[in-house]
């Protein structure tokens, strides 16, 4: 069962992307934005990047041709972790989960911690057609150029890469969040490829999603001879389905209601006893997400009552929107307009899902979006994706992000008064302090 997986759906009134759209950077800089911070630090970002670019081409290719689904990363745990040991990293592996990795480098003493995501998962039947390999090397990639910035500046500080599994169907990052992954960082940061004009980085959000398992019981009979005796948890099911879709014209068009039935020992003669609805619901934020809940989950009461069967309905638990960081994500659209290409704000993972939002609801973070060339009607989850994430025009657009990154990681680490602004966004988002105000993270 797929939860917290990439899920594409283009709103009717959004925009229409077509693979011959090529991104364009503005003539000038739009007015405001100031001129780049530390470009010598921002040159040694490149310079690095640019001598681990057929490493990371192959480490890229290697996780793409060895596609391992949600908590089974075995392959890639390995070669990830013995690229990072070899690049003078201190790896710990089987960090809190068995697939999950943590990746550390320490220059000076005193520092602050700046974190970073490598996703490694890849889909049922269609690979890695998210993508998640070239998250994994973008990861590695920020990882190693903000290490060589420490050494060559002299600048005390600590990188911190965890690889997650199971982002597509384990919620893998909400675990270490929980088992306190994430604690020591002043910040984390990764990115993900989708479809867009080609060039553009996007500082979209997404939606916030909860599972749902629904499970109606009734009872057998013979559906000739005497389909009186019995009561029929399929049609329980069909109608909590159409109770849905009846109650879809009247829900917001940004917000999601999905699912699929299932059953067991299904016969065409007898009355099933038992069946089960698999149901997504999504918003665009967490608090929007609460007030269609309410209305969906009387939809599979009223199935219940109207046949007679009994229900259990059971929240299998969720992610939330991506409170993309107003000052991180202004660092990176300053970065990107003044060297790599646009910024946009309707394309990533817009109309999506990602355990990374909990993420952001804990600490200050970043989830960019980077366009990749793929076909029309070819994108994430799709057999054209998992082809488009192995060329050679989506590692380079992957390797410009990440260069992004690592100059705003490295910002993070040094100025404080960045850090500051930083930390001011994360605590003025109203979203995030309305979760806090009930929850406490580690």
């Amino acid at each position: 069962m797929t939860t917290c997986g990439c899920q594409f759906a283009t709103l009717s009134s959004g925009p229409v992307w077509s693979p011959e759209d090529i991104a364009e950077p503005a003539p000038t800089r739009p007015n405001g934005l100031p001129d780049i911070y530390r470009p010598d630090i921002l040159e040694n970002i490149e310079a690095t990047i640019k001598e681990l670019d057929s490493e990371l081409r192959e480490l890229s290719l290697d996780i793409h041709s060895h596609p391992e689904i949600r908590f089974e990363e075995r392959h890639a745990h390995d070669v990830l972790t013995a690229f990072m040991e070899k690049h003078g990293f201190e790896v710990t592996k089987n960090y809190h989960l068995e697939t999950a990795w943590l990746a550390t480098f320490t220059h000076g003493e005193g520092g602050r911690t700046i974190g970073i995501n490598s996703e490694m998962d890849a889909l049922p039947g269609v690979g890695h057609a998210c993508g998640h390999n070239l998250i994994a090397v973008s990861g590695v990639g920020v990882a190693i150029a903000i290490k060589k910035v420490l050494q060559k500046f002299d600048i005390a500080g600590k990188v911190a890469l965890l690889g997650t599994p199971a982002e597509e169907g384990g919620s893998g990052k909400v675990i270490l969040l929980e088992k306190g992954a994430y604690k020591d960082m002043s910040a984390c940061l990764m990115c993900h490829p989708a479809p867009g004009p080609i060039g553009s980085v996007s500082l979209s959000s997404c939606l916030a999603l909860e599972r749902l398992t629904v499970e109606y019981f009734g009872h057998t009979a013979h559906a000739a001879l005497s389909p009186w005796e019995g009561q029929n948890a399929l049609d329980a099911a069909v109608l909590g389905y159409n109770n849905i879709s009846a109650l879809r014209q009247q829900l917001l068009p940004t917000h999601r209601v999905h699912g699929i039935i299932e059953g067991k020992d299904w016969a065409p003669n007898i009355i099933p006893d038992f069946a089960r609805m698999i149901c997504y619901v999504r918003a665009p934020t967490r608090s929007e997400l609460q007030v269609t809940l309410k209305r969906v989950l009387p939809c599979f009461e009223a199935a219940a009552l109207a046949t007679g069967c009994e229900v259990k309905i059971i929240k299998e638990g969720g992610t939330y929107d991506l409170r993309q960081n107003a000052a991180l994500g202004g660092e990176v659209a300053n970065i990107v307009t003044a060297k790599y290409g646009a910024i946009d704000y309707e394309w990533g993972i817009k109309s999506a899902s990602t355990d990374f939002g909990n993420v952001t609801y804990a600490l200050p973070s970043l989830h960019p979006g980077f366009a990749i060339p793929t076909s029309k009607d070819g994108g994430n989850h799709t057999p054209e994706f998992e082809k488009a994430a192995a060329t050679l025009p989506a590692h380079y657009a992957c390797l410009d992000v990440t260069k992004a990154l690592a100059a705003t990681g490295v910002r993070v680490l040094i100025d404080d008064e960045f850090l500051a602004k930083v930390k001011n966004a994360f605590e003025n988002d109203a979203e995030i302090q309305s979760l806090l105000k009930d929850t406490k993270f580690d």
